[in-house]
């Protein structure tokens, strides 16, 4: 399977990176306590967060069993 071209990073916010886990919000935030997703990071200020999102890629990538 031919790998998708790399795309350039941004911060996604909740709503994107559950619609592109499949994964609710107290299932993300339970795996990134124990460490097996990536963490978020505070934005504007402090109130708002976001994800890396190469770094949800590669995770999605690492769940289906691809080389990142």
């Amino acid at each position: 399977m031919a790998k998708a071209a790399q795309q350039p990073r941004c911060i996604w916010r909740f709503p994107t990176v559950s619609a592109r886990t499949g994964l609710g919000r107290t299932k993300i935030y339970d795996l990134m306590k124990e460490g097996r997703f990536p963490k978020n990071r505070r934005i504007a200020g402090g109130h708002v967060v976001g994800w890396d999102s190469l770094e949800v890629e590669a995770w999605i990538a690492e769940q289906l069993g691809e080389v990142a």
